[in-house]
């Protein structure tokens, strides 16, 4: 049995997901996961991804038949298979794509992407920015391994410049993108980075983006034992501690044991990294993820190294809401049909004004 009780959505903390079904009966994780087999590779960082999602799904109450899973071409697009949901395992970089038309004539429905770092931001780069900056309400899983898994260990667009791999034997000579401050660049209202092995992390992560109203991109740093192995150690196990820069909205931005923190130089706006001892706490930048001025998250995705990984910001840089384009594209088409007797207003407007009859 479902509702559409938007105080029910309220209720469990999901209002961004008014519109969609909820389950007025607990689900279980048992209901989400396939009987298919699942085939990454061993140690692979895809598992605990997987692992960690079927958890969340249960919490967010909405059923499998309302959920839909859209992916591309690569590892993490196997994803589709191991949900026990509606998904579409469809063609190289156009996941976005499919999924926008899915958001856009079906409201009732929870809409995901997974990707990776080569799927969505080589050949699927143009379908991801323009996915982000219509802001239609789907949430986006950005697995960067910062390698090409599928195909065997060339460089992907987040490899690290001087990479040596089966494609650039003399190290990779291209400049690596930085997916968060590229969908900062193409107007994001929700952008976050989680790291696989952190499943506290990640759980909060997505559930924040499963209630973000709009298009939510998470950046998953993930391991490919194969190709690119221990390319995150920097910001698991016991180096997270200098690794890993928390974000929390509204607190300060510290990490080190609160011995390190990030100060905004108030002439050029730059971060850096500063002894919180030198410094003093009052002067470390305080977190504000719902800050409508962009600038000060996108500064923080600088922070992340674009070589070889020693240290990188983590958790939510960006919670803005702003109009979704579904929502808008309905009430466009509403209005339209309001201006005459059932669809006789729509036609009106796709007929247009210059028209003419021939013979």
């Amino acid at each position: 049995m479902t509702t559409t009780d938007p105080t029910l959505g309220d209720r469990q903390g999901y209002a961004g997901l008014a519109g969609v079904p909820l389950s007025l009966t607990p689900l279980t994780r048992k209901e989400f996961t396939s009987d298919a087999e699942v085939r990454w590779c061993p140690g692979c960082g895809d598992y605990s991804i997987l692992a960690t999602f079927l958890g969340v799904m249960p919490d967010l109450g909405i059923t499998r038949e309302n959920t839909v899973i859209v992916s591309g071409i690569g590892c993490s697009s196997r994803f589709p298979y191991y949900v026990d949901s509606y998904g579409l395992h469809s063609i190289h970089g156009r996941a976005p794509a499919i999924a926008s038309g899915l958001a856009i004539t079906r409201p009732d429905l929870s809409v995901w992407v997974v990707t990776g770092d080569g799927d969505a931001l080589s050949i699927g780069g143009n379908h991801l920015i323009h996915t982000i900056r219509r802001n239609i309400n789907l949430t986006i899983l950005l697995f960067n391994n910062r390698i090409y898994g599928l195909t065997k260990g060339q460089y992907s667009p987040t490899s690290e410049q001087g990479k040596v791999t089966k494609s650039t034997p003399l190290g990779s000579l291209d400049t690596p993108f930085n997916p968060l401050s590229l969908a900062l660049g193409a107007e994001a209202g929700f952008v976050a980075r989680a790291v696989d092995s952190d499943r506290a992390g990640l759980t909060e992560v997505l559930k924040a983006a499963a209630n973000h109203r709009g298009t939510a991109l998470v950046e998953i740093l993930q391991n490919c034992p194969i190709f690119n192995d221990n390319a995150f150690d920097a910001v698991k196990g016991k180096a997270a501690d200098e690794g890993v820069i928390p974000l929390r909205h509204g607190q300060p931005v510290v990490f080190a044991g609160g011995r390190l923190g990030v100060v905004r130089d108030p002439a050029t706006g730059v971060l850096s990294v500063a002894e919180v001892a030198e410094v003093g706490l009052d002067n470390v930048l305080v977190h504000d993820a719902h800050r409508a001025d962009p600038s000060i998250a996108y500064a923080l995705t600088r922070l992340t190294d674009s070589g070889v990984l020693h240290r990188a910001p983590i958790g939510i840089f960006r919670d803005v809401t702003r109009p979704a384009y579904d929502d808008l594209a309905r009430q466009q088409v509403a209005t339209a049909r309001g201006e005459g007797s059932d669809s006789d207003g729509l036609q009106r407007l796709v007929t247009g004004q210059e028209t003419w009859s021939v013979g």
